[in-house]
């Protein structure tokens, strides 16, 4: 009986411990773990947040690029990372897409995460070079079935968002093309500006600086209905390829074991600031909507965006090593 209430005494105070140590979160810089190049549009998005987020916190936090593998290097990091709040992850729809087109991971995006927010929604565009002859969705489909394997596209990434964006568009078109995986978003954008690649599908904020000077074609968006910020562009369904659709969302993540109190005020902060009228002005001329969602809300789009993505890897045949 003494060793239980020693038991129940020792658990009382390790809870009262880390309430407060919740109470105190956070004592030092946070860091926003981002797997993509400083300038694409999951960094973009994420330093407008984390501008916000420093205010909301009052303390410093920051963005730390870390790109490679489509963004499973950094989502390795941050789940391995220690579970206290100040290593967080700002991921996109490529996490869904990996859990099963990646043969293999060090990683499980439904095991070792918690959701705190659904950060942002934002359609990727379809680029190409201004020489290339083709200035619709329908011409392009055409110019590349009459050259099978001779057009090439980029991408930031094995099992990316961008990369699944120009699978879907090959398989509902028929079309054989060469992918070409970069390290981020400007990288793939300055070859298609170059003319080394033909075609690429940036998000929304990477591609609007290329897309307003004419450097390059803006083709079709991959969102259910037309951007704001292209108003002239149509969506790639009503451009000659119905039911295509595919967004490009982000998401705020931490390592599974964090504290559900820092959990529940890391919601409640990213909450505000995505309400916040200067961010949401900020993110709507880049072409991002700010979306902002409960810890359960984010749990279950997480859940039904893997399910989702699973059975569309599977039916377009995307397996990576």
């Amino acid at each position: 009986m003494k060793a239980l209430i020693g038991l129940l005494i020792c658990a009382g105070g390790a809870l009262g411990a880390a309430g407060a140590w919740a109470q105190s979160y956070p004592a030092k810089t946070v860091r926003v773990v981002v797997g993509f190049s400083a300038g694409s549009t999951t960094d973009l998005i994420g330093r407008v947040l984390a501008q916000k987020m420093t205010e909301a916190l009052a303390q410093s936090v920051i963005v730390d690029n870390r790109p490679g593998a489509g963004g499973n290097l950094a989502a390795e990091l941050v789940a391995k990372a220690a579970p206290d709040g100040y290593t967080l992850l700002l991921a996109n729809a490529g996490i869904a897409t990996g859990a099963t087109a990646y043969v293999k991971l060090n990683f499980n995006a439904l095991r070792d995460f918690a959701p705190v927010t659904q950060v942002s929604a934002t359609p990727h565009v379809l680029v190409t070079h201004p020489s290339l002859p083709a200035r619709s969705v329908k011409e392009l489909i055409a110019f590349a079935r009459a050259r099978p394997g001779e057009l090439n596209f980029a991408s930031t990434g094995h099992g990316n968002s961008d990369h699944l964006a120009a699978e879907l568009l090959s398989f509902m078109t028929g079309l054989k093309m060469v992918h070409v995986a970069y390290k981020g978003g400007p990288q793939a954008l300055a070859e298609v500006v170059s003319g080394q690649v033909a075609l690429y599908f940036p998000g929304a904020p990477s591609g609007m600086p290329f897309i307003r000077p004419g450097r390059v074609r803006a083709l079709g968006v991959t969102g259910a209905k037309r951007a704001a910020v292209l108003p002239e562009v149509p969506t790639i369904a009503e451009a000659g390829v119905p039911g295509y659709e595919h967004i490009l969302w982000s998401m705020l993540l931490v390592p599974a074991a964090t504290p559900k109190e820092i959990v529940a005020r890391l919601n409640r902060e990213a909450l505000k600031a995505l309400e916040a009228a200067d961010l949401r002005e900020r993110y709507a001329n880049m072409g991002v909507e700010a979306v902002g969602t409960t810890l359960e809300q984010a749990g279950a789009y997480l859940k039904s965006e893997t399910a989702k993505y699973a059975k569309v890897v599977k039916v377009i045949g995307l397996r990576i090593e």
